[in-house]
């Protein structure tokens, strides 16, 4: 199912079938009035991927690859990442990670910390879970921690709008205001795709912000994650 749907909308999806030993992983989401969302997920065979899955043939071809926090753990996970990232920096991929959820930051600090110092060149994450990466109170003081790094923050604040952190310079996109929001599901990860699909066709960062907010607020009128 997975398969053919992202085969009808034109995705290349180099997935090899074999027996597992896991089910597919499955989130149920509660949406509540305010539109907030309560997922109750498991990850199932995805928390499996591990180093072996994933070739050097895999990434040899692209501009950037994406990794995300929620797939962080330590054992076969962390080995995983650490395979693509060397397997990236060899071919000169970009790499990009998203922190996903403030309670995996909260759980993988010291790591996602690490992987930025040492292997992003992106990083995209919501204000709470920037705050909570750098141990802050307050966006300010974590912007401040963070032009250190000389890395790309991508930062999403709601209806406060997005902004970015780039050779030390910040740039501010205003959210796009909609009629009525239905459910916050997706609404990050349309962002992001939004974003970096500018990003790699080298559009400037003000745009890349503008298109995400765009795909944002189109999945928030809409009960679901795809658009």
């Amino acid at each position: 199912m997975y398969k053919k749907s992202l085969k009808d909308i034109g995705v290349y999806f180099p997935y090899i079938e074999k027996n597992e030993s896991l089910a597919t992983g499955a989130s149920i989401i509660l949406i509540t009035p305010d539109s907030e969302r309560t997922m109750c997920t498991y990850l199932g065979i995805s928390s499996h991927l591990a180093a072996e899955d994933v070739t050097e043939n895999n990434i040899l071809d692209y501009d950037l690859i994406f990794l995300e926090g929620y797939l962080w753990d330590k054992g076969i996970s962390e080995k995983m990442f650490k395979h693509v990232i060397n397997l990236a920096k060899k071919n000169k991929v970009k790499i990009a990670m998203s922190l996903s959820d403030i309670f995996c930051v909260t759980r993988h600090k010291q790591d996602f910390y690490n992987l930025l110092k040492n292997d992003l060149d992106i990083l995209i994450g919501n204000e709470n879970e920037i705050n909570e990466l750098t141990n802050k109170k307050n966006l300010l003081e974590s912007m401040n921690q963070l032009k250190e790094f000389n890395k790309l923050i991508v930062v999403t604040r709601s209806e406060k709008g997005s902004l970015a952190i780039q050779n030390n310079e910040i740039i501010n996109c205003d959210s796009i205001k909609v009629d009525k929001v239905l459910d916050l599901t997706g609404a990050g990860d349309l962002f992001a795709a939004g974003f970096l699909k500018e990003y790699i066709e080298k559009s400037d960062i003000k745009h890349c912000l503008s298109t995400g907010s765009k795909l944002a607020s189109q999945i928030i009128q809409k009960i679901g994650a795809r658009l």
